[in-house]
């Protein structure tokens, strides 16, 4: 989930593959999984490496009706302890909500919980966080309806929102950003402008990554200075070690066919 800070990694909700993730919505990255033991060997070691680090991981029970319910990260928006639930953007994943809207309310019990309506549209993969400043991503899956529904939270919450225009070749703004700290953003060349994040406060950066490594960008950053990597994008990997910080490269090819990134498969609470 790129909505929290590193202290508030604590905790993360994962949902398991179903036997139909082969029909999974596929567009951008891939062209849909090809091999389903695979999928779950790959979230198997995802789930793993956030359990390595300390984080206390959930696994809700998976759901063949629903081929792209994996992708947690899209149907709550967790800031502060506020609990959005946006309308997700594709139609065929608005049923994916009701058990992790339970589970994420029953776990947060007493917070303000918001619902979108009307034509209010988002997926939580098109918001990032850079310390008190959020990004969120203008695309197929989100429009302004929803997004002026997350301004009035964050404004609620005191933050402040930009909003990043996402090019039509890209799915979300965490599938081709992320901050693997609460003081750089990683982004590839050629999908955004270079003053698309605007000037950041004091000690914060953008690194610009090779546009061929887009798929890397998308990075989890951990409270104890490790980082989720995607395998085969040695530029971002060199660019987290050069800020001091422990790569974990994971194989995430059958996600990655499902246009599935890291970010994606979990939603930190």
């Amino acid at each position: 989930m790129a909505t929290v800070r590193l202290d508030q990694k604590g905790r993360a909700l994962t949902r398991a593959i179903p036997s139909s993730f082969d029909q999974a919505i596929a567009k951008f990255f891939g062209t849909g999984p090809t091999d389903l033991d695979q999928a779950k060997a790959q979230h198997l070691a995802y789930r793993e490496a956030l359990l390595n680090a300390g984080v206390e991981v959930t696994v809700l029970p998976s759901d063949d009706q629903l081929p792209d319910s994996i992708f947690v990260e899209d149907q709550a928006v967790v800031i502060d302890g506020h609990v959005l639930l946006p309308v997700p953007g594709h139609p065929s994943r608005v049923p994916e909500q009701p058990p992790i809207a339970e589970f994420v309310t029953r776990q947060l019990s007493g917070t303000q919980v918001c619902r979108m309506d009307g034509e209010a549209r988002m997926d939580g993969g098109d918001i990032i966080r850079l310390g008190d400043l959020f990004f969120v991503g203008r695309s197929s899956r989100t429009n302004d309806a929803g997004i002026e529904e997350l301004r009035d939270l964050l404004t609620h919450l005191g933050h402040n929102l930009r909003v990043i225009e996402i090019p039509g070749h890209a799915l979300h703004l965490t599938s081709i950003s992320s901050t693997p700290t609460d003081s750089v953003i990683l982004a590839p060349e050629g999908y955004l402008p270079e003053d698309a994040f605007g000037e950041l406060p004091e000690g914060c950066e953008v690194r610009w990554m090779p546009k061929e490594e887009a798929y890397g960008c998308n990075t989890i950053g951990l409270p104890n200075g490790q980082v989720l990597v995607a395998d085969g994008y040695p530029a971002v990997l060199d660019a987290i070690k050069s800020l001091g910080l422990e790569p974990v490269v994971l194989d995430m090819s059958q996600i990655r066919e499902a246009d599935g990134s890291l970010t994606c498969c979990s939603l930190f609470y």
